[in-house]
This record gives structure tokens, C-alpha cells and sequence, in this order.
């Protein structure tokens, strides 16, 4: 596996993290600082999930989704995570397997969820 190829897979759970982002908590004006260590807490407890395909998220892994902010995850979100995740369908049973629900036609970064 190549360094890139490995970057966009660690990244890949920021896209399970931002589609499940309906109804988390938005408009708490954090930092940049603030955004850049949960973006980073989420790769790092996440990453598990998108480097074993068919592995569950964890409690902690969970926990961060359920509490993350969409500001700070959407602008990572695009159609190439989603692919890497192993598309939308298994994105959506990971988000649902930590509790969220992903309503049809979500929008978050460059990608929408199926109709």
C-alpha cells in the first residue's frame, strides 16, 4: 500500500463522521485549532474501521461520530473517501451502527447521500 493510498484511507472515516453529522451540534464557532485536533482525534480512534474492510466502528470511534461538527468534517468529504469507505451503502451502516441516522439527499462536502 503507498503512502498516498494509505493517507486517503486513514482519512476515509471523516467521511462516516460527516454523514452522520445531522443533528449534531453546529454554530459553536470553534477554532481552527479546535477543528484541525477533532478532525484528527476522529482519523486516529476511526481508523481501524477503514484500513479492515468489514470491521465495525469502536465505542470511541463511535462517541467521536456522534459528537463531532460538521464544520470541521464536511470540507474533507469527497466522492474518492466515499469510494475508498467502500461507498455509500456501507458508509451508511457505519454511521447507523454508531447510533445516527443519515437522512436521503445529505449533503456534506462534495457528496450526497442516495435518494
Amino acid at each position: 500500500m503507498t503512502k498516498g493510498h494509505t493517507s486517503l484511507i486513514t482519512k476515509t472515516m471523516m467521511v462516516v463522521v460527516a454523514a452522520s453529522m445531522v443533528g449534531a451540534t453546529l454554530g459553536q464557532n470553534l477554532t481552527p485549532g479546535q477543528c484541525k485536533e477533532e478532525k484528527d482525534n476522529l482519523e486516529q480512534t476511526c481508523r481501524s474501521v477503514a484500513l479492515i474492510f468489514g470491521r465495525n466502528p469502536t465505542a470511541a470511534c463511535c462517541q467521536l461520530v456522534r459528537t463531532a461538527h460538521v464544520e470541521c468534517v464536511c470540507p474533507y468529504v469527497s466522492s474518492k473517501l466515499v469510494a475508498a469507505v467502500g461507498g455509500p451503502k456501507r458508509l451508511i451502516r457505519l454511521v447507523g451502527s454508531c447510533g445516527r441516522f443519515i437522512p436521503r439527499n445529505f449533503k456534506c462536502g462534495s457528496v450526497t447521500t442516495p435518494r
